[in-house]
């Protein structure tokens, strides 16, 4: 928000008439009590004669493009002749008698503008009539040049003083949560608790601030209002004033501020309506009450209805926008916007003030969705204080009376009672145990009234009501929050607290991290997956429509509308990087990820108890039930060569049982005995893939991923991948600590010859059984296939290494145990003893 110095100094002047400010003391005040500034800036200066002139004459100049004006100014003795001064103006927002703002020759305004005596349109024009823009005030074109009221100075005094050049704009930056600062009642309070000023309330005494009298209110106005309840509208209120002189400006101290606040001045009533607004906070809209027709009713719109508003713009409404309508159509965009059919002219005569206090979440929804942020939408959707519209509404009228005459309705409008503020229960302790700072009693209940809450205090407790502008405090983390913000943030002492004493990780947290380290150990690098995919990748897969993998929870509002669903899968997000690393020229990738994949459940949507009340268990158990699954899963995904080519030889590409033994990686680091069983699953290759089962569940798949997938995904050929869900592995059992054996190993080779279909670990694990407990290993290190093996026969090499924890073994105790284990692999598969 836009905010003169001088307006802010004036107010806290009232209750601290010693107080003075120097604009950088004012911005460490801002930040002081938590507003960032964006930054301020003096109003750029003037130097050389500015004074006071009145307009003496005025000869309209014919004959040109626009319409001239060749003035004669009384500047009194500024000039040092006293005579009258010839200047050349083209505004026609003043008259002959009128009191204005002149710069003479030799004057320079902002921009480095020089002022000079110049024969122009015929006639010399020795000076200038100045506009708000031309003195720095605005950076917008206003309408005209500035006239002052009668009697304010004689001509040729000096005008900055009464202009009020001499002042800085800061421009403060005000959070969502904190919309009463969108004013100068809320930064005012600010200001006086950054220096420990007494405040006084503009809203208290709006009247007596402008010297004004109460329009009286024991009277009906001449319309009613009906407002639906599906409005949510909370309250809304109307007053009426007739017979004003619509020809009248308002005044120049009003216009000052509406300019420097970012505004532009309009024209009486809606310069009256924009100051009550960022003075108080509360927006109001003035309607043209001669363009009313009948009574007025708030209500929804409804589908298709069109409204132009303020801007020229038609638009098209929506079922939930709230408008105000008369008997002739609506009028207005509640809270955001009114309508040019009864917008004010230059014509109008008769006033109708609107204030009202409109449901946050539905003016934000209404300004987002038509595109129109306004200054009222901006303060409606933070929260605006609904105790305002009555104080609003008199101080309006009073304005509009005191400027352009005319009378009040004596009957004032109001629907609905301003809703009571939460009572909040805290330790007068609590900021001082969060913030770490002894804080006492008296210190907390004084900064909390400060804010403007009513504290009562007991036994150490404090019973605290929020005031109505701050709907933000709701909860004693928000209480706590204000006192040690307005105690001072650079109190807190910067220590770190001590941690209390824990139990260390917990056993999933100690797995993953196991798992993250092995595989990087063994050459993989991590990625973090995103946890969007693709909406089309099971159809690139070719997967079936009734695949548990197409069980997706879409989002609502993506970031990209062609990755909108969550991932059932890691396998897309990391192949999606196997792509980017090889299209620029890393050919050889090896790389793993571990994260929660998310499944839906149901029908992929939660069901919205009501807010009014705690839901019932039962609607908790629903609500539960419909939360989708998020397992933790991890995958490698690799393509070219695990083993580079150098010296030392040819290279080794990486292969469907490099995957497979990724999962062994994992598996090891997890403690669990991991099964590999030929499958067929896409996306990959029927013949190179590999179930991983734990027990008799399958946790995961690994091998070569299918030729035409990654045809139509555009990745290299015999890419590979593995993934696997962590969240299915079983804990291992507490052990002891294994004992290390300080007696030599020893090593027993044994060749079985096998059917070609019987799996190499099947062998391996029958051997591991029952080669009895002095086992340490078993590791196939050889295959081997020949015609004298006969057809469909291959050949396995084991090596079997024993050892014992108390004695040096013989080589008899180890051939026995190998001979016992190759009699069941005997039995159990067919398997010969290879001569």
């Amino acid at each position: 928000m836009l905010i003169s110095r001088q307006w802010v100094q004036r107010l806290l002047d009232r209750t601290n008439p010693t107080w003075t400010v120097t604009d950088e003391e004012l911005d460490a005040g801002y930040v002081r009590v938590g507003f960032e500034t964006e930054g301020y800036a003096p109003i750029e200066e003037t130097t050389g004669p500015l004074v006071i002139g009145r307009i003496e004459s005025i000869e309209e100049l014919t004959g040109f493009k626009k319409p001239i004006r060749h003035c004669m100014v009384n500047v009194g003795d500024a000039n040092g002749t006293g005579e009258l001064q010839s200047i050349v103006c083209g505004a026609r927002n003043f008259a002959e008698g009128d009191l204005v703002v002149v710069s003479l020759p030799g004057a320079v305004l902002p921009g480095n503008f020089a002022i000079a005596a110049r024969e122009t349109y015929g006639r010399m024009s020795a000076g200038m009539i100045c506009s708000a823009a031309e003195l720095g005030l605005t950076d917008k074109q206003t309408k005209g040049i500035i006239t002052l009221p009668e009697g304010i100075a004689d001509p040729g005094t000096d005008a900055r003083e009464i202009v009020g050049l001499e002042d800085t704009v800061f421009d403060v930056n005000i959070t969502p949560d904190r919309g009463y600062a969108l004013s100068a009642r809320g930064l005012t309070r600010e200001i006086a608790s950054a220096f420990d000023l007494v405040y006084k309330d503009p809203a208290q005494d709006a009247l007596e601030l402008f010297d004004l009298q109460a329009p009286e209110v024991d009277g009906a106005l001449d319309r009613t209002v009906n407002v639906q309840p599906e409005t949510k509208a909370r309250r809304f209120g109307l007053r009426a004033v007739r017979g004003i002189d619509p020809s009248k400006e308002s005044p120049l101290w009003m216009q000052r501020e509406l300019l420097l606040c970012g505004q532009r001045p309009v024209n009486a009533a809606t310069d009256v309506t924009n100051y009550v607004m960022l003075l108080l906070g509360q927006p109001m809209h003035a309607f043209d009450g001669d363009k009313i027709n009948g009574d007025l009713s708030v209500r929804l719109a409804q589908e298709g209805e069109k409204l132009r508003t303020l801007d020229d713009v038609e638009r098209e409404l929506h079922s939930e926008d709230v408008v105000i309508c008369d008997d002739s159509g609506i009028q207005s965009l509640a809270g955001v916007m009114g309508g040019s059919t009864s917008e004010i002219s230059d014509t109008t005569s008769a006033v109708y003030f609107e204030a009202a206090n409109w449901d946050p979440i539905t003016v934000a929804r209404t300004s987002r969705r038509h595109k129109l942020s306004s200054e009222a939408s901006r303060r409606f959707e933070r929260g605006v204080d609904p105790a305002l519209i009555e104080v609003a509404l008199d101080l309006a009228c009073a304005l509009l009376l005191d400027i352009a005459g005319g009378s009040v309705d004596r009957g004032r409008l109001i629907v609905g009672d301003t809703p009571a503020m939460p009572n909040i229960s805290m330790s007068a302790q609590r900021p001082g145990q969060i913030a770490g700072v002894d804080y006492s009693d008296a210190t907390v209940v004084s900064r909390l009234e400060e804010v403007g809450c009513a504290v009562e205090a007991s036994d150490g407790m404090l019973s605290v009501t929020p005031p109505t502008w701050r709907p933000d405090l709701r909860m004693p983390a928000d209480l706590v929050e204000e006192v040690v913000r307005l105690e001072g943030l650079e109190d807190i002492p910067s220590i770190v607290p001590t941690a209390p004493a824990g139990r260390g990780l917990s056993a999933s947290q100690r797995r993953r991290r196991a798992i993250g380290h092995a595989l990087a150990y063994n050459g993989y690098v991590e990625v973090l997956p995103t946890p969007f995919i693709a909406n089309d990748v099971f159809d690139v897969w070719g997967l079936d429509a009734d695949d548990e993998r197409r069980k997706t929870v879409r989002v609502q509002n993506p970031l990209d509308a062609d990755y909108a669903v969550l991932g059932t899968t890691l396998l897309p997000s990391l192949l999606d990087a196997i792509k980017r690393n090889v299209a620029r020229g890393e050919k050889d990738v090896t790389l793993f990820g571990i994260e929660q994949v998310t499944i839906a459940r149901g029908e992929g949507r939660s069901p919205m108890p009501s807010t009014a009340q705690r839901p019932s268990d039962e609607e908790v158990e629903n609500l539960l039930n419909s939360l989708p699954l998020q397992p933790l899963h991890v995958a490698t995904v690799a393509c070219g060569l695990i083993d580079h080519h150098g010296p030392w030889g040819e290279g080794r590409a990486y292969t469907y049982a490099d995957a497979i033994e990724s999962a062994q990686v994992v598996a090891r680091a997890s403690d669990v005995q991991l099964d590999v069983v030929a499958a067929e699953q896409l996306p990959w290759h029927p013949g190179r893939c590999a179930a991983l089962k734990v027990g008799d569940q399958v946790v995961g798949y690994a091998g070569e991923l299918h030729p035409q997938v990654l045809e139509r995904a555009g990745l290299p050929q015999r890419t590979c991948a593995m993934e696997l869900n962590i969240s299915a592995l079983p804990f291992a059992p507490s052990a002891p600590a294994p004992v290390l054996s300080a007696f030599p190993l020893l090593l027993q080779d044994v060749a079985l010859v096998v059917d070609e279909d019987v799996p190499s670990e099947k062998v391996r694990r029958v051997l591991e059984e029952h080669a009895g407990e002095l086992l340490e290993k078993v590791e196939l290190f050889d295959v081997y296939r020949s015609e004298s093996l006969g057809e469909d026969k291959k050949s396995l090499a084991f090596a079997l290494s024993f050892r014992a924890t108390d004695r040096t073994l013989t080589d008899d105790e180890c051939t026995e145990a190998k001979m016992a284990a190759v009699e069941a692999a005997q039995k159990a598969v067919g398997a010969q003893l290879r001569a």
